[in-house]
């Protein structure tokens, strides 16, 4: 499903037309949160998408967030692909909306607030947009790589992250300790739990959005798809932090993700997931 929306020559975007799909993708996710409040802490029906092998709920919560941005993509930008969670894919001419209606709903079904909507634009190598969306505190979190803004309400500032090169300092989180399977992720989180002053759980989306504000300094993750991370990496970067995978990579396409505000920390975690 992911590997078909990547490119070997990625789409251009001027800063123009960048700027036009950021305020874009901000509309998406400001839509996504109208469908879904009304239904939040109410008793919804919630299916397993995996039962039998591992607990991945969803709602109708998350599919008619979906429908909504999927319908208003196709009446403004009829001719771009979308890759959702719950849809799947539908190809485009190489430029692909990126959505994930729920990012955290295991959150979203206990009634807690670490849950957003995830909305990204891939040009075929890497998402040049991102927003992520906490309807409930009216909080938006977007960017562009190059910048990244945070409004609520009639607020709206700069968003930059925070200095911090010891990692015996860092403040760090990650959605679950279940997400590491492998013998190298499982080790790997240890060692960086072990080290970092303090790890918290149950994150998802939302601390992305918090190391971005300069909040917290490292996220580290695992067995991400392309919905999970792509609309934070513009965020994260745009902020003035670092997002790759645990080799220093390209992180777009999801797998094992390390996000820091500081880029001297983000060196010291990849080298000690490489000892």
């Amino acid at each position: 499903m992911g590997a078909s929306i990547q490119s070997d020559t990625p789409v251009r975007v001027d800063r123009e037309a960048r700027a036009e799909y950021l305020e874009f993708a901000c509309h998406l996710a400001r839509l996504a949160g109208e469908v879904i409040l009304p239904r939040f802490r109410h008793r919804l029906a919630v299916e397993n998408k995996k039962a039998g092998t591992e607990y991945d709920p969803v709602t109708e919560a998350d599919r008619a967030a979906e429908r909504t941005m999927r319908a208003e993509i196709l009446g403004t930008y009829p001719s771009h692909g979308v890759l959702g969670e719950e849809f799947g894919l539908e190809m485009g001419d190489g430029l692909t909306w990126v959505l994930d209606p729920i990012d955290g709903t295991r959150g979203f079904v206990m009634g807690l607030l670490h849950w957003g909507t995830l909305v990204a634009l891939f040009d075929g190598q890497r998402p040049v947009v991102g927003a992520i969306r906490q309807p409930v505190l009216d909080e938006t979190f977007a960017g562009d790589g190059g910048r990244a803004i945070y409004r609520c309400g009639q607020e709206e500032r700069a968003l930059a992250t925070r200095g911090c090169q010891d990692l015996g300092w860092a403040l760090a989180g990650t959605t679950a300790p279940e997400m590491f399977r492998t013998e190298r992720q499982v080790a790997g989180f240890d060692r960086i739990r072990r080290l970092a002053r303090g790890m918290r759980y149950g994150t998802d989306c939302y601390l992305y959005a918090m190391l971005a504000m300069g909040l917290a300094d490292l996220v580290i993750e695992a067995n991400l798809k392309p919905y999970d991370v792509q609309a934070l990496i513009p965020v994260v970067e745009g902020a003035g932090g670092v997002i790759t995978d645990w080799d220093g990579g390209n992180p777009a396409m999801g797998g094992e993700v390390l996000a820091t505000g500081d880029g001297r920390l983000h060196e010291r975690v990849l080298a000690e997931l490489r000892a």
